[in-house]
């Protein structure tokens, strides 16, 4: 059973860091991809970054370069969203996700939430002006 466990969220002052984790377990495949999605109330879930276990690919929202960093500890089975100089419009629900089919980093798609077949049960981001 592949199972995800977030861990990591918090409130923060705006310009502070957090950083996310995200166990995984019971993986089937060694190529996958693993992404960090954000929701809030009334907006669909976007992409913020996601990494690819096959050639180490990455991928940020427009908005998070600079500030945020994914990486992954394969020896941990983890995977870290190490988030820096936040901002209030960071204030979301931040979800760990995970395609084990490939088809998102076939389709160079890893920002698209429909071809991740697994989730977490999310962390809440909240910073503050």
């Amino acid at each position: 059973e592949v199972q995800l466990v977030e861990s990591g969220g918090g409130s923060v002052q705006a310009g502070g860091s957090l950083r996310l984790s995200c166990a995984a377990s019971g993986f089937t495949s060694d190529a996958y991809t693993i992404g960090w999605f954000r929701q809030t109330p009334g907006k669909e879930r976007e992409g913020v970054a996601t990494i690819s276990s096959s050639d180490g690919r990455t991928y940020y929202l427009d908005s998070v370069k600079g500030r945020f960093t994914i990486s992954s500890d394969n020896a941990k089975n983890t995977v870290y969203l190490q988030m820096n100089s936040l901002k209030p419009e960071d204030t979301a629900v931040y979800y760990c996700a995970a395609d084990l089919s490939g088809w998102a980093h076939f389709r160079r798609e890893e920002d698209r939430s429909v071809w991740y077949e697994y989730w977490g049960q999310g962390t809440q981001v909240t910073v503050s002006s």
